[in-house]
């Protein structure tokens, strides 16, 4: 089989010095799927590397983007997991099956994701099972300390997410199966006792909800400021103001951009909540990127504005942080976080509808 005519692969991808890469034997080795599937991960990322396409590399071997977006990410928790960070056994296991679960677990940190996997092998998980325990981890590690009577172990951080699931549930068959999930993973015998109260404890603690986003849209044409150039003051040289570089305004929130510097700026209108700000900065976002959104079908950018002077935590703000990969997140957190906090949001803007984008490009549109 011959590679894809479309996005034909460099013949020779090796630094100097090194041997070239044989594009067709990491074709072949994924068709015929030689190896372990930490092979083909690593085939898969050395032939994305090489400029070759998801889809090319699909034609050419079989492995479908999504199944090689799967096993080169489990690649990578992967291999954040050797150099003796788990037993010989446990790696023994993974290097032979459990992509899919490997896979789940690239939301934790790197320093989390040994203990985790030790977990599960001990538990003898499945990768559903490992979703949600993925999820329970992420969440107990934004706790600057644990809950009393739990502790850092791995099943008391599950254990304390069924405990916390089981004091929502009125329905007593639903809360009896979600106390013996917190039983199965307790790992001590603290967070044990916490979760064996809940037997005779029925009292029902409703679940804290997230609040909601600072949501606005722009309704009116006096909403959005206009943004001009300011070249001085006066008196000013012709050439100056002969060279000054043009602005070069967008149309959806009159983002002005400057084609001397990497720069550009945004009019907000001057609400009290913007006023008040010390250091606001702003970006843009699609908006089922939001926090809770995921409608996909709304696909309007939202400008957000983050106060980064305020990195004090409080339960009704969402938060700009750093991710585990080092992107910038948005996240709620119910309890004080142990992560750093990089700003609040302070608001979200959605853009003016416009339902005729050339409407007010015609002269006579314009108020006199």
């Amino acid at each position: 089989m011959t590679t894809p005519a479309h996005n034909p692969p460099p013949t020779d991808t090796g630094a100097p010095g090194t041997e070239p890469l044989d594009i067709e034997a990491l074709l072949l080795q994924l068709r015929r799927k030689q190896g372990t599937w930490v092979d083909w991960a690593a085939a898969c990322q050395t032939l994305q590397k090489t400029g070759m396409s998801p889809q090319a590399i699909f034609e050419g071997t079989g492995f479908e983007p999504i199944q090689q977006n799967q096993i080169v990410v489990a690649g990578q928790v992967y291999q954040s997991i050797t150099g003796g960070a788990v037993s010989e056994a446990v790696l023994e296991h993974f290097t032979a099956r459990g992509s899919d679960s490997l896979y789940e677990l690239r939301i934790l940190a790197k320093e989390d994701r040994a203990k985790a996997v030790q977990f599960i092998y001990d538990q003898g998980l499945d990768s559903e099972e490992v979703r949600d325990i993925a999820k329970a981890l992420k969440e107990y590690a934004y706790r600057s300390e644990p809950p009393k009577g739990f502790t850092e172990h791995p099943g008391d951080a599950v254990a304390f997410s069924y405990w916390g699931l089981a004091r929502q549930k009125s329905d007593l068959q639903a809360r009896s199966r979600l106390i013996a999930q917190g039983l199965r993973f307790a790992h001590s015998a603290g967070a044990r006792s916490a979760i064996e109260k809940l037997l005779t404890d029925f009292a029902v603690v409703k679940e804290k909800p997230a609040p909601r986003l600072p949501l606005f849209r722009l309704e009116t044409d006096t909403d959005i400021p206009c943004v001009v150039q300011l070249l001085g003051e006066w008196p000013l040289s012709a050439q100056a103001f002969q060279s000054a570089p043009p602005a070069e305004p967008d149309p959806l929130f009159g983002i002005v951009h400057s084609s001397s510097a990497q720069q550009a700026w945004v009019p907000v209108p001057g609400w009290q909540v913007v006023v008040t700000s010390q250091d606001p900065v702003g970006l843009l976002l699609p908006f089922n990127k939001l926090p809770g959104q995921t409608d996909s079908s709304v696909s309007e950018n939202v400008l957000v504005l983050v106060d980064r002077q305020q990195q004090a935590w409080d339960d009704n703000s969402y938060f700009a942080v750093a991710g585990d990969d080092g992107q910038l997140a948005m996240r709620w957190f119910d309890t004080e976080p142990s992560t750093p906090l990089l700003g609040r949001v302070i608001v979200i803007v959605r853009p003016k509808k416009v339902l005729d984008e050339d409407y007010t490009q015609e002269l006579w549109q314009i108020d006199e």
